[in-house]
Formats: C-alpha cells, sequence, structure tokens
C-alpha cells in the first residue's frame, strides 16, 4: 500500500470511527511524523565504549576490601588454570580448581547462591536410606514414639 500523500511505502496506518463511520489513513512514517501523529525517536545517546570494554574485560563486579585481601593462587597446581582465565572462559578445568581457587570464589558464590553450602534436595532414595537408618537407632534407644513418627515418615515417602 502507498502513502496517501506521498506515494512511498505505506508503513503507518490508522483507523478512525467517528458515528459509526469508518476512515483509514495510510501514510509513510516522514508523512506521519511530519502530521505529529507517531512520536520522534529518542535520541540517540553516544556508545559508552570505554564502559563496554570494561564490563567485556572484567564481567564480575570489583572486589570488596575484604575480598582483596585474601590471597589468591596464580593458578591450579594440576591443570595451571587461572583466575582470569576462570573469569574468561566460566569453566573449569579440573576438580582440584575449586580448591585451588576457593578464596576468590567464596565471595563470588555468595554474592550469587547467597550461601556457601548447597541447601537442594537430596534424591528419595537418599532420604529413605537416612530415615531407616534414624528410626533403626531410635528403636537402639527404645525411643518408640520416635520411631513411630520416622516410620510413618517412611511409609508416606513410599507411596
Amino acid at each position: 500500500m502507498k502513502c496517501q500523500i506521498c506515494d512511498n511505502p505505506a508503513t503507518v496506518h490508522l483507523t478512525d470511527i467517528v458515528n459509526k463511520k469508518k476512515r483509514e489513513l495510510h501514510l509513510c512514517e516522514r508523512c506521519a511524523r511530519e502530521r505529529k501523529l507517531i512520536p520522534e525517536p529518542p535520541a540517540q545517546q553516544p556508545l559508552d565504549l570505554k564502559a563496554l570494554l570494561q564490563l567485556l574485560m572484567n564481567p564480575f563486579p570489583a572486589a570488596t576490601e575484604a575480598e582483596e585481601e585474601t590471597p589468591v593462587p596464580l593458578a591450579c597446581e594440576i591443570c595451571g588454570l587461572s583466575l582470569s582465565e576462570f573469569k574468561a572462559v566460566g569453566r573449569f578445568g579440573c576438580p582440584n580448581d575449586y580448591e585451588a581457587l576457593r578464596p576468590a570464589l567464596e565471595p563470588l558464590l555468595e554474592r550469587i547462591h547467597r550461601s556457601l553450602h548447597h541447601a537442594g534436595k537430596t534424591p528419595r532414595a537418599v532420604r529413605l536410606k537416612e530415615l531407616k537408618r534414624q528410626m533403626q537407632q531410635a528403636i537402639a534407644q527404645e525411643a518408640y514414639e520416635e520411631a513411630a513418627r520416622l516410620r510413618d515418615l517412611i511409609r508416606q515417602l513410599e507411596k
């Protein structure tokens, strides 16, 4: 469809209904802006290259004073992965990296997970085994009410 004013391709289509009569207006973007039917685009803000490069070079926030005091080993003794390589790649090279880079990782993990210890769900089989062990322990200690409570929990999980 063409603009009703200048014959350029129409990109703005307005429909107006007044007194049960429908009026359609098909305009190109330039003509619609001239008639103030669509808003002007926001002014382009200059691209902050310095901030963008800083974000790309260091995607992790700046360390706090407490984090800076903690000495961090330069690299893992086994695979040689350094803290800067981990920050760039986002993956560890071997299981020893967790221990080798622990001082630098703990503040990061605490910010991300709000804890340093995993508090997720345990598999049902592991939970059942632990409850059965606790029940046997309660029976051995002659704590029969506790043993009955644990028995009921076990039955509920087995369903």
